[in-house]
């Protein structure tokens, strides 16, 4: 077998997802992680159509469903607080826009750790990250910022829409970012109100949304604060300048904007983005490869990630057992499964971002209208169509497929 040497980089879910399946088939697998320890918490992340397949064939679907978070719904609500429309979480058979199985993204990263990490085959090396990779002919050199110099057959971007790797073996990000005007803050508030179960959306004018979901802990809640907006000089690292632009933009915003705004001056896991879609043209350059949101980040707009990065982890991880190793045969097998489900996963919900955050009041009086009428045709059989694009693939049925 060639290759047999790994590096991945990038330690939540599509790298250890990866690192599963690439051990199953006899590869030496290393992930590197930024973070000193796999991230907790975060927001909740759904398994859905081909993803959820892939965690049952890992064997893991028992210990997912048991990490579920008890969801009825979603709804969107007035600045009062009054539900003017809803969906249910079992709605089209449980891939709505709640889908059936929702768990935290730390829950789901934590679960595919423990099932590659200590104990396993897996080798982590966290709180460190790639400076520099050089290819030739035999394999690739990799310098670390504490770890030196380590030599792989083949180095895998699994490091999300910033990604370290495809900077620096493709080239400058917005060469493939196809940004959305859009921009949210994640986060945690705790002693918040109590939403009865269900993920509430409130839209104002000016293309603002404010949301919020229950989270794991009694009062814990996951939130969000997104508007819509030409591109900003924000610098990413910037978290004081972010906090204070978002209590600028949700002036006068009702529902619970203002105790969502509060909570988010104190949140430990504030994180702060601009939304866009990730398009390139091949996945693979000589010897490395992207996966998951590096390569093909379909934005949380069509709640997608997660079964993209499972289904790329073991699509990339069936076709190099399947080759042997060898990359000039696997990389492009990779491709030429994956692109037409990923092409599909990244097709917005109608509307895109106006959809989701109308700019104006009469806009949003028409969107929650049309919420009204999602189980009726026209509109369930488009919406069914929209939800159905999770189980857009046929999965080949490797040899390394078998549950440990």
């Amino acid at each position: 077998m060639q290759n047999t040497d790994i590096l991945i980089s990038g330690g939540g879910i599509a790298g250890p997802a990866l690192a599963y399946w690439l051990c199953r088939a006899g590869f030496s697998v290393t992930v590197v992680e930024q973070a000193p320890a796999p991230r907790p918490g975060g927001q909740a992340v759904d398994l859905r159509g081909a993803g959820r397949t892939v965690v049952t064939r890992m064997g893991l679907m028992e210990q997912a469903r048991a990490l579920a978070l008890d969801q009825r719904g979603f709804a969107c609500v007035d600045a009062s607080g009054r539900i003017s429309a809803r969906m249910t979480a079992d709605s089209f058979g449980g891939e709505g826009i709640v889908s059936e199985i929702e768990i935290l993204r730390g829950d789901l990263a934590r679960l595919l750790y423990e099932a590659t990490g200590p104990g396993r085959d897996t080798e982590y090396l966290f709180d460190d990250t790639i400076t520099e990779l050089t290819q030739d002919e035999t394999g690739v050199t990799v310098a670390f910022r504490s770890a030196g110099t380590r030599r792989f057959g083949l180095v895998i971007g699994a490091d999300g829409p910033h990604s370290t790797v495809r900077g620096l073996a493709f080239g400058p990000e917005h060469a493939y970012v196809r940004p959305l005007g859009l921009y949210t803050a994640w986060f945690t508030a705790l002693d918040g109100p109590d939403l009865d179960g269900w993920f509430m959306m409130h839209n104002a004018p000016g293309g603002r949304v404010a949301s919020a979901r229950p989270g794991r802990l009694p009062g814990e809640i996951k939130a969000g604060l997104s508007f819509r907006s030409p591109p900003l000089a924000v610098d990413r690292r910037d978290v004081a300048a972010q906090r204070r632009l978002l209590a600028e933009r949700f002036t006068g915003v009702g529902w619970e904007a203002p105790y969502l705004l509060r909570a988010a001056r104190e949140a430990p896991d504030f994180f702060f983005d601009s939304m866009g879609l990730i398009r390139l043209d091949r996945w693979t350059r000589g010897r490395v490869a992207l996966l998951g949101d590096a390569g093909y980040c379909p934005t949380p707009l069509t709640g997608l990630g997660t079964s993209l990065a499972l289904v790329g982890a073991y699509v990339l991880a069936g076709e190099l057992a399947t080759a042997e190793g060898d990359h000039r045969v696997a990389f492009p097998r990779y491709d030429r499964v994956m692109r037409p489900y990923v092409d599909r996963a990244q097709e917005l919900p109608p509307g895109g971002a106006a959809g989701y955050a109308p700019s104006s009041a009469l806009g949003i009086r028409l969107r929650n209208l049309s919420m009204r009428q999602m189980n009726r045709r026209p509109l369930r059989n488009l919406l069914a169509a929209q939800f159905a694009k999770a189980g857009y693939i046929d999965l080949p049925d490797y040899q390394v497929a078998a549950p440990r």
